[in-house]
């Protein structure tokens, strides 16, 4: 059961999250989320100091799903290159959220770009996944399922394949059944990184 603390924080975070997928991140004030939320303002700065970190809090939440979700995948698929495969299968739920949450970021990437602290905040996970993926490419060139390439340019590849995907769903989400598209694409990708005996 969440304690009083627990439960207005949670509101804060589902208001902000609501006024920001309805009406931009730049749009929404630190009242509006006050307002919907049904807290005052000191409720509010004694959980935020700012709405920028309302925004990492969100951030840090999907993240964290994702996170889970990845290292229990992890637990199951010993093969490097089918656990990353599985990890694009898994992601339909990102993308069909991606054309509200990627909006958001874009804003609030804008504003942060400004503010040399808030940037740094921002991006962090970008280089975690950019070191988690390097790891994985690591374990599948020691596991000889992985060609010897350089893992940091092949981690950059994956980063910027899911990137490029998503912001492709952004701007035509009807398109293309796009957590398909995902798939296919990694399996594009590892033809050139598999070792020949495994394709």
């Amino acid at each position: 059961m969440q304690s009083r603390s627990e439960a207005t924080r949670s509101n804060i975070l589902e208001a902000a999250y609501r006024l920001f997928s309805e009406n931009g991140y730049l749009a929404t004030s630190v009242a509006d989320i006050c307002s919907v939320a049904k807290v005052s303002k000191g409720a509010f700065y004694h959980h935020f100091p700012t709405k920028q970190a309302v925004f990492l809090a969100l951030l840090n939440q999907w993240l964290t799903m994702l996170d889970s979700s990845f290292k229990e995948l992890l637990r199951h698929h010993q093969n490097i290159p089918d656990a990353i495969v599985g990890m694009a299968a898994m992601t339909g739920e990102a993308f069909q959220s991606a054309d509200v949450r990627l909006s958001i970021m874009l804003e609030f990437w804008t504003q942060a770009v400004r503010d040399p602290a808030i940037w740094q905040a921002a991006i962090a996970p970008y280089h975690n996944y950019q070191a988690y993926f390097t790891q994985l490419m690591e374990q599948g060139i020691a596991q000889n399922a992985i060609r010897p390439v350089n893992p940091i340019s092949a981690a950059r590849c994956l980063e910027a394949l899911a990137i490029g995907l998503m912001m492709q769903a952004v701007f035509e989400p009807d398109a293309a059944n796009w957590p398909q598209e995902l798939v296919q694409s990694i399996h594009f990708l590892f033809e050139g990184l598999l070792k020949k005996e495994m394709t």
